[in-house]
């Protein structure tokens, strides 16, 4: 199966732009949350984010797209409780997310997105600016013991595709011989429950330098990347560029689109491997700058090389920056305020007491609209 699939961000791990809102680690937010409003408030509210937020109803628009698969992002906290001792309801609601696919038709890829330590600086990794994983060995043992107990639990699961051992690494040059070697304990900490998955590793500097890997890449382990070049482009960063064009001195099309790409094929080819590109995407302006040309050059050059990927992301509050959801929440309630002074996620601080209920009801993909000139490109290659 070659995947084409779409990203759940945001859901087992809440990001701040996804969410309409400044990109805070989660542990921040919800630290402050608890202390406005109490452990036990916090944790309805996190239950009722993830009762909402996606539901079975979300994978079967996913399938009706013609998607196969669904990667799945989560921070390591979903299920330790404390080192080395986890939590069998987040156990019982994974089984049910892939109770959920099989009967939609579509696969998991389990992505680790936030590591105890965090493997970079970005929030995404729910990082205050560090990142300790590569500093403190604990935080290595404690993530082989997840992902073993991971694999030990789901091996047997029909709609799980593999798992994506960790999102974008960021290690100094000096420290790739400790990436090497935290891939190698992880494949094996997972081989020892399941042989049978695949094993995706993603290159150093968010998931784009690969060749250190070539290596130690073993029978169904792969690599996947991650792209959104031109990055000023993609993330809007620099105001009215468009594509194909010039950016940041480069001029991109199609032909730089192939030129940028292949030396991942050439890799795949060398190394016997698949390459998953497990995220790519594009902030959607009224596609007014060209954002399904550049859509459609990705995808088909990804068609071309016969690479997997998976869409970022399904559903976001949209915004002017980053890449925003096929699904996208367009209102500006009191807890979104694009005007500010305070934007989306922080502004739960003030309003959840007030407006609990329609806060939950936000958050639900009835109150999205699909992006149709994004669609029609994806269900192209979907």
């Amino acid at each position: 199966m070659i995947v084409r699939g779409v990203n759940f961000g945001g859901w087992l791990l809440m990001e701040g732009y996804i969410l309409g809102g400044r990109n805070i680690p989660e542990g921040e937010f919800k630290s402050k949350f608890s202390r406005i409003y109490g452990k036990k408030e916090l944790g309805l509210f996190e239950s009722e984010f993830r009762n909402n937020y996606i539901t079975k109803e979300d994978f079967k628009i996913v399938s009706l797209w013609g998607a196969n698969c669904i990667r799945l992002p989560f921070h390591y906290k979903f299920f330790e409780k404390s080192p080395y001792k986890y939590n069998e309801q987040s156990f019982s609601f994974i089984k049910k997310i892939l109770s959920w696919a099989q009967d939609c038709g579509v696969k998991v890829i389990l992505d680790l997105h936030a590591a105890c330590g965090s493997q970079n600086h970005d929030w995404h990794s729910d990082s205050r600016g560090k990142a300790l994983l590569w500093e403190r060995p604990e935080y290595r043992d404690r993530t082989y013991s997840l992902w073993e107990y991971l694999a030990s639990k789901l091996k047997n699961e029909k709609a799980l595709y593999g798992y994506d051992v960790l999102n974008e690494a960021v290690v100094g040059k000096d420290r790739l011989g400790t990436l090497k070697n935290f891939y190698k304990d992880t494949v094996k900490a997972i081989r020892r429950a399941d042989s049978k998955h695949k094993i995706f590793l993603e290159g150093n500097s968010w998931a784009q330098q690969v060749e250190f890997l070539a290596d130690i890449l073993s029978d169904n382990t792969h690599i996947s990347i991650h792209t959104y070049q031109p990055l000023n482009f993609t993330f809007n960063f620099k105001r009215n560029y468009k594509y194909p064009g010039k950016a940041d001195g480069t001029v991109w099309d199609k032909r730089q689109m192939t030129r940028y790409l292949k030396p991942y094929k050439v890799f795949s080819e060398k190394n016997k491997c698949d390459i998953l590109v497990g995220e790519f995407g594009v902030n959607y302006r009224g596609n007014a700058y060209g954002e399904t040309l550049w859509l459609n050059d990705i995808l088909s050059t990804f068609q071309e090389f016969g690479f997997g990927w998976t869409y970022w992301t399904y559903k976001a509050v949209s915004l002017g920056v980053f890449p925003d959801g096929i699904m996208q929440y367009s209102d500006n309630p009191s807890w979104i305020r694009r005007e500010g002074p305070v934007y989306g996620l922080e502004n739960l601080y003030e309003q959840w007491g007030r407006y609990k209920k329609d806060i939950i009801n936000s958050w639900k993909t009835k109150s999205f609209f699909a992006n149709r000139d994004m669609l029609s490109v994806l269900g192209r290659y979907f």
